[in-house]
């Protein structure tokens, strides 16, 4: 096992040497001509091949409309170059939703989010020219254990799990949620992609990553019913729900699924875990879950992995710095990086739709390499940017006009951003947008230190 180490490659040849010395399966290349190819998606085109993923602000206005802090990061999102953005967290029913602020599309606030996506696109084409026309997919979720609509978390399980259950309180009498509760949620998720649809987006992603509902149910080895027990339940509600958007939604519209690949958690309680040995992946099932959401009228990919909210947190995006009282992990960033690369290039293999790869920030300036590397040699279609795009928004463009990122922009990996969430604040970069969210990140630590200190 190799030790934890920081970044702290100034060239190529230094990190290259490392990824030699390691062992683990990485390629840079200095040819960035893939990422600035066109990808074809459903029916409709990404103008290169980086992408956005969804990077959650817990900071909408009550009602789940964009405030003023979500227009500003969608606007220099938009503004920054990226083929694809792909918009955080939308809940589909408010008792789904992960904190008071998250982002919800309805009926009523529907005309909200209209005004975001045209000032989205005004905002592309007078930053990168009229013909640079991104794809915008907006993320639909159900928080499910890690529910909290209001001050307090209300959580929602799909199985009872003796690891998880005591980090939120849930008892052993605690209710799981029924299969009549479940099979609402479909119309829920075909009334939220209409309402995407009409106001603008190109497409949804049927979110079920990081053991949020959906992601827990492909897990729910000892649930009873049609949800749990075997594959073919486990997947049900996931399948249901792709194919009656589909039907509501058509043809001309991206039903996109971002979804946790191997969960680094025991079985019978992980998906795409090894039996014996939950540190291993067991690509079964999450492989052929692949192939009948492809089947099945999906018509873009994204893989993760882990639970954020536990332990392990390099095996969804290794950093430098933990979270307050988080872990150092086994191994290096490097090693979790190859972790990440795999998992796309195993779902990409199988996959007839183009798929996203993530786990790129920590490389910094170095990720432009990486991406196009893994692009031109079939390991994905898309290069994802996360945490890199809360720092570094304008990435994308700094790539494509001068080939290269500019160190001093790029995210450090210090894991700030996902702090203020854990402190339930509103998140951004703390370091490289600091005038913004430096002192929010103070706000809400004090907020948290005291009410810690009062327990």
């Amino acid at each position: 096992m190799s030790q934890f180490e920081k970044f702290n490659f100034k060239t190529m040849e230094e990190i290259q040497g490392k990824i030699e010395e390691l062992g683990v399966d990485i390629t840079l290349t200095n040819n960035l001509e893939p990422l600035k190819k066109p990808v074809k998606v459903g029916n409709k085109i990404a103008p290169n091949s980086i992408a956005i993923l969804p990077m959650e602000g817990c900071d909408s206005n009550p009602d789940g409309s964009p405030s003023e802090l979500v227009y500003r990061r969608y606007e220099r999102f938009s503004a920054g170059g990226a083929g694809l953005l792909w918009w955080e967290a939308n809940a589909v029913v408010q008792e789904g939703r992960a904190n008071p602020l998250q982002m919800m599309i309805t009926k009523e606030n529907k005309g909200e989010f209209a005004k975001l996506i045209q000032v989205c696109k005004k905002t592309a084409a007078d930053s990168c020219g009229s013909d640079h026309k991104p794809l915008n997919i907006l993320q639909l979720t159900h928080s499910g254990r890690y529910s909290r609509p209001a001050d307090n978390g209300a959580p929602m399980i799909a199985q009872h799990d003796p690891l998880l259950d005591p980090r939120v309180g849930i008892t052993n009498d605690y209710p799981v949620v029924t299969d009549e509760y479940l099979d609402s949620l479909v119309g829920k998720y075909v009334q939220s992609a209409l309402l995407a649809k009409e106001v603008g987006f190109d497409g949804v992603d049927i979110k079920s990553c990081h053991r949020y509902l959906l992601s827990e149910i492909l897990a729910s080895h000892t649930r009873k019913g049609k949800y749990g027990g075997s594959f073919e339940n486990r997947i049900r509600l996931l399948l249901t729900i792709v194919r009656e958007v589909r039907k509501a939604v058509g043809e001309d519209f991206i039903i996109a699924c971002r979804l946790n690949v191997f969960d680094y958690h025991p079985y019978p309680y992980g998906f795409g875990v090894d039996k014996d040995d939950y540190t291993k992946e067991d690509f079964t099932e999450p492989l052929q879950l692949v192939k009948l959401l492809c089947e099945n009228g999906v018509d873009l990919l994204s893989n993760s992995a882990g639970n954020p909210y536990y332990r392990f947190p390099q095996v969804t995006r290794p950093f430098d710095s933990a979270i307050i009282g988080g872990e150092v992990p086994p191994e290096h960033p490097l090693e979790s990086i190859a972790r990440l690369f795999n998992f796309t290039r195993q779902i990409q293999k199988v996959s007839t739709v183009p798929v996203i790869g993530n786990g790129y920030s920590w490389l910094r300036q170095f990720l432009p390499y990486a991406g196009s590397a893994n692009i031109q040699d079939g390991s994905c279609s898309l290069v994802g940017l996360g945490r890199e795009a809360f720092a570094y928004p304008d990435a994308p463009k700094d790539i494509f006009r001068t080939e290269a990122m500019d160190p001093k922009k790029c995210c450090i990996a210090c894991s700030k951003c996902t702090q203020i969430m854990r402190d339930h604040g509103r998140t951004g970069c703390v370091i490289k947008d600091a005038a913004q969210y430096a002192p929010l990140y103070k706000e809400y630590r004090e907020k948290a230190d005291a009410k810690n200190a009062d327990r």
